[in-house]
């Protein structure tokens, strides 16, 4: 009897999304190997998408108890638990009163209420710039330019991944690379150069240039500055729109509501720092914005349940009134992180953080690895007081001289790591090699990331004792990584 409701749980922790969620290898564990139950893993993979902490698991194995959720929830419970996370998300974070917040299966499907929130600005629709395509989620590219990104959605309606949504404004879409062919950040000035000649174009073809900020990239990179943020406002008014992208949800409150009174949608996920199961997400629309938000295009009901979006948007009431059961847990689960990571003091976090980065730049040399710069070379200075939030994340290079390791055979190691309980955040496409045997070809990388419910944990013990276990997780990644890259040859 002790194990039915564990199995529930876990059941429950797999429905309501899209393809990826779904068990797809023996050990019960998603595309991503992320597993709906917890298990004893050395993982840093919160770059990624991580497991169920077993705290998480042991509370939502109560909660669904207590709330008798099952796979066939109706539209008004669903309803009355998403608008009981909005109240706790706005004192999570101390949003800005009168933010509207909207809830999606994944971070990839949020990329469509951003574009409705700056649906019918102009009559040439949105000008889409995205930042860094290879340091978002790649489904990411196809939602921003308005476009099904799967075989089907999370309401298990069938699409053809890369055809428009019906009903979204046309939506055009361009890229700005965020770093050089040496893997060095661009500089905000060079990145804030390139939108202003988007956005200039879009203007003159009478299209509303929607401009992506990254805070948190698949590297740690936040870009461009707020003051040049501030900058662009200034001279283009209300004629241009930002979207955040923080789907990391590696950003404080105090930077989420910065976005916010700028008129910034923010775009967070339940499943990478902030340490809740794959999949679930949220935007946060600030109030100036969430008021003129153009009635939803038909295409929406194919991808959003009711009690997902605001009742007050126009059209909200003919999506289909449902409930997400799936979703339902996955959010609860993240609230239950975050809530209790919002309640540990700042210098507890500080004190942690800073033993996560001493003891995962200590990995880099062990392996013989080089760090990706997670800010501009411009920015060193300033490097001491980069957000802390950017110090849970070490991107490692392994295209030094010692192994030169590519994207395909990093990718390789980072599987075969694995089989030995061992799960870092996947390799991220962020340079290219330039000598010429391998010129041309992606250089490896691996990502090291702490996460909301392992900073938790590690605040409970004395500080040496967690010293002590974030050095002994390194030593068994250093291992793992070592039999892994000389099995592989």
């Amino acid at each position: 009897m002790e194990h039915e409701p564990n199995k529930a749980v876990s059941h429950l922790l797999t429905l309501g999304g899209d393809e990826r969620i779904v068990p797809a290898h023996a050990d019960g564990t998603n595309k991503y190997h992320s597993s709906p139950f917890p298990r004893q893993t050395v993982t840093y993979a919160s770059s990624t998408a991580n497991d169920i902490s077993a705290s998480a698991f042991e509370h939502l194995t109560a909660f669904v108890a207590h709330n008798g959720i099952t796979p066939d929830m109706a539209g008004a419970d669903y309803a009355r638990h998403l608008d009981a996370v909005r109240e706790r998300l706005a004192r999570a974070y101390s949003l800005p009163s009168g933010t509207d917040i909207a809830f999606s299966a994944s971070g990839t499907d949020l990329e469509y209420i951003a574009l409705q929130a700056f649906a019918g600005r102009a009559r040439g629709g949105i000008h889409n710039v995205l930042l860094g395509a290879d340091e978002v989620g790649s489904g990411c590219i196809l939602s921003a330019h308005g476009q099904y990104f799967a075989a089907q959605t999370a309401l298990g309606v069938p699409t053809t991944k890369g055809t428009p949504v019906p009903g979204l404004a046309p939506v055009s879409l361009t890229e700005i690379s965020v770093r050089n062919g040496f893997g060095d950040a661009f500089d905000s000035g060079v990145i804030v150069a390139g939108m202003r000649s988007e956005i200039e174009r879009a203007l003159a073809n009478d299209q509303f240039p929607l401009l992506h900020v990254v805070h948190g990239s698949k590297t740690g990179l936040i870009l461009p500055h707020l003051d040049d943020i501030d900058a662009l406002i200034a001279r283009y008014g209300n004629r241009i729109g930002f979207v955040v992208d923080a789907c990391q949800a590696r950003i404080t409150s105090a930077a989420i509501a910065a976005y916010l009174t700028r008129g910034a949608v923010v775009l967070l996920t339940g499943s990478k720092f902030m340490g809740g199961a794959p999949f679930s997400g949220f935007a946060l629309v600030p109030q100036v914005i969430a008021a003129r938000i153009a009635p939803l295009g038909e295409g929406m009901a194919t991808i959003f349940r009711r009690a997902e979006l605001p009742a007050r948007w126009a059209g909200a009431d003919q999506l289909p009134d449902g409930g997400n059961a799936g979703l339902t847990v996955r959010l609860e689960a993240a609230l239950f992180e975050l809530e209790r990571f919002q309640a540990l003091a700042f210098s507890d976090v500080a004190r942690i953080i800073e033993l996560f980065r001493t003891a995962s730049l200590q990995l880099v040399e062990r392996i013989g690895g080089a760090r990706v710069l997670p800010y501009p070379i411009g920015d060193r200075e300033q490097a001491g007081s980069h957000p802390i939030e950017m110090r849970t994340l070490t991107t490692i290079d392994l295209s030094g001289e010692s192994g030169a390791i590519d994207f395909e055979r990093a990718t390789a190691i980072q599987m075969a790591m694995m089989a030995a309980s061992v799960r870092l955040g996947q390799p991220v496409k962020c340079a290219r090699f330039q000598g010429l045997d391998m010129a041309g070809k992606v250089r490896g990388t691996l990502r090291v990331g702490i996460s909301m419910p392992q900073i938790v944990a590690l605040a409970a013990l004395p500080a040496d004792a967690a010293e002590r276990a974030l050095a002994q997780d390194m030593g068994a990644i250093a291992q793992a990584f070592g039999t892994a890259r000389a099995a592989l040859g």
